[in-house]
Formats: structure tokens, C-alpha cells, sequence
């Protein structure tokens, strides 16, 4: 569309009679000089753009905006709720509100507000940030010496008074314990095939942190002889009953353990990915602890921590021990911490674990298991013992993920001749009760200004999607963090349909997206999971 200029008029005429104060009527009487036409032009046509750019000078660009490419959140990290200038803007008060309400411009080019927005939506400040919000390597936050409080950072006093408002270095670790779960994802759908007898080459994305053992997790389900021939188009590690699943790492660098004011040794669990740990899931039968008969845990979840792959090749939980005690002999005299983390299925390992290594690990250094989207692993006696033994466990919950709320019943019974079977369930027989363990910090889809209210479940889920929200958490009722840098273009390229029209559309525009939806520049490493 095009408008027509307007013939010149003699002298500057004001586009608005004020009967207020001298000042009021000079700021009113001369129009800027890029509004000035002359007569020799009166019969050019002026382009839209052109045209907008002049309303913006005389607008002060005051006019209220459609959505723009980047949230206008309030960058104050203390969240105070009481000011906004999109508030302000919306009020329409002061001079350049006054303005506005005079042209009347609402009604007399309807597609002027919009394109307004557009316009500035795609300023070079904003294609800049777009730029480096769809970079694929991390732009995390300076780091700050935690060296005197990483004990509080590691749950000694159960994280009270860190997380709302969400401590700013306690967010930083969050997101990297996140980001070495993600790297187990890539490892294992690398090569998911790999075998517990041949050792394994990892690369982690924080290279302060070297691997120093494979971890395999062996389901000890009996498989029925007809899914090998209904499932004859999968892939073999579908069906294999042990399956490569994390890691162990240490930090080995002098000057991150300096800042972090301890050697951290973590282990990173992915979530479910084959077709018997999806079966493990669904066994939420509860069985006794050995050594705790008011202790019991899923039969699913202990299956997959206990079996071992063969005669000579230890289960999880004990090659994790193992492993655990050997570097805390190798750094004896240092100061240590343990951290295990994982996301949904591993989340529930996790636990599991570190209630082993508690019982196992003479002396053993604080130890914290740090969750993303983890299901519910025990009865309340469960969570009794491992609060008792001293491990700290934080929760983060995303309040729209389904996966926080289960198991809530339907146990599947593998007792008697039945024994490992699946299928040999009794549903609702003998329903017993779960409970969470430890400490929850609770994130929420719908805060995002990026993710559509109603993502669905497995968005919700999503490993991803999980590290954005604690990235822009700031607090209860707080907007989401305007300065947050963590990239968007794993999100975009896994969780497009979840993504905000606007934002998919902008970027498409621009050239970032492909046409399948994917951000350019993004390793395809799909997590393949619960995360979808």
C-alpha cells in the first residue's frame, strides 16, 4: 500500500490546536523536518516504510507495540512487579501519548501500528541478540567465585532462601548439570549400540569435567518371543537389554575448582530411550529394600539399577560405586562433592544411586542429586531414609509435566511364576503410595514469552525445554528474565510446533529457519526420550 503526499501548505501548520502553556504550543507548532513536503512533490507517491519511519521520529516511538521479536520484560533481577514501562507505554501518558491519541492513527491506517512494530522489531539491536540467541554454543553468564557458599549452592541446608528468588550462580550450575545430561543423550544416540565390554571416547561440552567411566543400565525383563517379530523394522538397540546410559565425570581443572572452592566427581544419567526401559517404567510395583522393609521403590526403576548384563560385568549401581570410590581414594585430602543428575528416568536412578553410594561410600564427601522432570521413585519410608542419610536431592518441575506426577498407581505385580514378566500384571492389587524426595523448584512453561501457554506434554517434558525456563526463572510471579542468553536454537529445532507463531514466522523471514522448521546451524543430536 502506498500513500499519497499531501500538497505543501504555505506555512508549518501544527497537527493539533493546544490551549496550553507557549512551550507546549512550539513543541506542537513545527512539525520535524523529514514531515515537510513540497509542491513539486505533490503528485509523488510516498513509500510505506519511508512514511513509518517519519510517524516513528514524531511518535518518539511511543506507540504501543504488537508482540515484539524479544519479551520487554523488566530486567531487574530483584523482579519488581510494581513497575513496567509497557505499562507506561500503554497508559498513553505524557506528551508523545497526547500525540498519538490526537493522530488518531488507529483509525486512519490500520495497518500502521503493526508495521510499526515489524519494523521495529527487526532492528539491527534486535537481529544482533537474534543472531546470538540462535548461535549453537553457550553464552553463559560470567562466573562468580563460589568458592566461600558452595557448600549452600550444594544443598547443605536444603537450598533455603536460593530458589525464589532463584540465586543467579545456583542458576548457572543448574543449567550446567542440565547441559552434561544432555551431553549423555548425544553420547548414547551416537552410538546406541555401544557395548559394556568396549571402552567408550566422550567429549563434554564443559571441558572442566573429564569422563572417566561408561555407565550401562540392564533391564532384566523377559521379552515375549513375538516382539522381536513385531518390532522387526526397529533398530536392534531397541530391544537390547543393556544399554549404555551415562557417565561418570570429575572436574580436572585447577582453575574451576578453585572457583568452585571443591573437585566435583558427577554422574550425568540420560532418560529413557529403548523399548525395555520403557517397559521398566511402567513395573511400579513396590518392593522392600533389603536392608529396609519400610523402604520401598519402584520395581522398574530398581530392575534397571541393579541387574547386571552378565556374569562378569557389574550392574549400575555398582559400577557407579565403584568408580565413585576410586577417584574419592584418588583425591583423598581434597575437597569433594558428589552431584548426580539426570532427567526422568535417570532422575529416578539418581536417587536410587545415591542412596547406594551413601550406604557404600565410607567418609564420603556431601553428596546432592540434582533432577530435571524425574517421576516419583519410592513410598514415603523411601524418602524418609534418604533424608536420614543426609543426601540432598533438588527437584526441578516443570508444574505442566506429567511425568512429576507419576506413579500414581496401577502397579504391575511380578511375583511368583510370573516373575519379570510384564505382562503378568494385576491392576490396582495391593495400590500403594509414592512420594517425592527432597527439595522442588518448580518452573513453568507458561512463563515463557517464546513458548506457546499450551505446549504439550512432551514439550513440557522436554530436557530443553527444561534448561530454558531455569535459564529465564528469576522467581514466583516474576517475568522471565530478560538478560537470559541461553541459545535458542536447540529448542526451535526440537520443539518447533511449541514455539510461538510469531517468533517461528520472524525467524523464517529472516533466513534462520529452514523450511522444515529447524534453526540453521543445529547439530541434529536428536534426544530421542520422554523428551521427544
Amino acid at each position: 500500500m502506498t500513500v499519497g503526499a499531501l500538497p505543501a501548505p504555505s506555512r508549518a501548520v501544527s497537527p493539533v490546536k493546544s490551549t496550553g502553556s507557549s512551550n507546549r504550543e512550539n513543541r506542537h507548532r513545527t512539525p520535524p523536518r523529514s514531515l515537510r513536503t513540497t509542491a513539486s512533490a505533490a503528485s509523488a507517491t510516498v513509500d510505506t516504510r519511508s512514511h513509518i519511519s517519519n510517524l516513528e521520529r514524531v511518535l518518539l516511538r511511543s506507540a504501543p507495540h504488537a508482540p515484539s521479536l524479544f519479551p520487554r520484560s523488566s530486567p531487574d533481577e530483584n523482579c519488581d512487579k510494581t513497575t513496567s514501562s509497557a505499562v507506561r507505554d500503554a497508559g498513553g501518558s505524557g506528551s508523545s501519548g497526547g500525540l498519538l491519541h490526537a493522530l488518531n492513527l488507529s483509525t486512519l491506517f490500520t495497518s500502521v501500528r503493526s508495521a510499526v512494530a515489524a519494523a521495529d522489531e527487526v532492528s539491527p539491536r534486535s537481529l544482533a541478540r537474534l543472531q546470538r540467541l540462535l548461535s549453537d554454543s553457550s553464552r553463559p553468564s560470567p562466573k562468580d567465585s563460589i568458592a566461600s557458599r558452595w557448600r549452600l549452592l550444594h544443598g547443605a541446608q536444603n537450598w533455603s532462601g536460593l530458589l525464589d528468588p532463584l540465586d543467579e550462580n545456583l542458576r548457572r550450575e543448574l543449567v550446567r548439570y542440565g547441559d552434561l545430561v544432555q551431553a549423555a543423550y548425544r553420547i548414547f544416540h551416537s552410538n546406541p549400540s555401544a557395548s559394556p565390554s568396549r571402552p567408550r571416547y566422550m567429549v563434554l561440552p564443559d571441558r572442566n569435567y573429564r569422563a572417566t567411566r561408561s555407565l550401562f543400565a540392564t533391564s532384566s525383563v523377559e521379552i515375549p518371543h513375538w516382539v522381536p517379530q513385531a518390532a522387526s523394522s526397529a533398530p536392534p538397540w531397541m530391544t537390547q537389554s543393556s544399554s549404555w546410559i551415562g557417565f561418570v565425570a570429575v572436574c580436572d581443572n585447577d582453575r574451576e575448582i578453585a572457583r568452585m572452592g571443591r573437585r566435583d566427581i558427577v554422574v550425568a544419567l540420560r532418560g529413557t530411550a529403548t523399548a525395555l526401559e520403557w517397559v521398566e517404567n511402567l513395573r511400579t510395583s513396590l518392593h522392600p529394600l533389603p536392608d529396609s522393609p519400610d523402604s520401598k521403590v519402584s520395581c522398574g526403576f530398581m530392575s534397571l539399577a541393579k541387574s547386571s548384563p552378565g556374569p562378569n560385568i557389574p550392574s549400575l549401581s555398582t559400577t557407579v560405586v565403584n568408580e565413585i570410590r576410586r577417584l574419592v581414594d584418588q583425591y583423598a585430602g581434597e575437597e569433594l562433592s558428589i552431584t548426580i543428575t539426570g532427567h526422568s528416568l535417570g532422575a529416578a536412578l539418581a536417587i536410587l544411586i545415591a542412596d547406594e553410594l551413601a550406604d557404600k561410600i565410607e567418609n564420603a564427601p556431601p553428596i546432592s542429586v540434582i533432577s530435571f522432570g524425574g517421576p516419583r521413585v519410592g513410598n514415603p519410608g523411601f524418602a524418609d531414609r534418604i533424608e536420614k542419610k543426609g543426601v540432598k536431592v533438588l527437584r526441578v518441575v516443570n508444574a505442566n509435566d506429567v511425568v512429576t506426577r507419576v506413579p500414581a498407581g496401577l502397579p504391575v505385580h511380578g511375583g511368583g511364576e510370573d516373575k519379570g514378566k510384564w505382562w503378568g500384571s494385576h491392576v490396582l492389587d495391593g495400590l500403594e503410595g509414592y512420594a517425592h524426595v527432597g527439595t522442588e523448584l518448580r518452573v513453568d512453561n507458561r512463563d515463557s514469552p517464546y513458548l506457546k501457554p499450551n505446549a504439550d506434554p512432551a514439550c513440557c517434558h522436554d530436557l530443553e525445554a527444561y534448561l530454558h525456563l531455569v535459564d529465564g526463572f528469576m522467581g514466583t510471579g516474576c517475568p522471565f528474565r530478560s538478560n537470559a542468553k541461553r541459545s535458542l536454537a536447540r529448542l526451535l529445532s526440537q520443539q518447533r510446533p511449541n514455539v510461538k507463531k510469531i517468533y517461528v514466522n520472524r525467524l523464517r523471514s529472516l533466513g534462520a529457519v529452514e523450511p522444515d522448521g529447524d534453526a540453521f546451524g543445529v547439530h541434529h543430536g536428536r534426544l530421542v526420550s520422554p523428551s521427544g
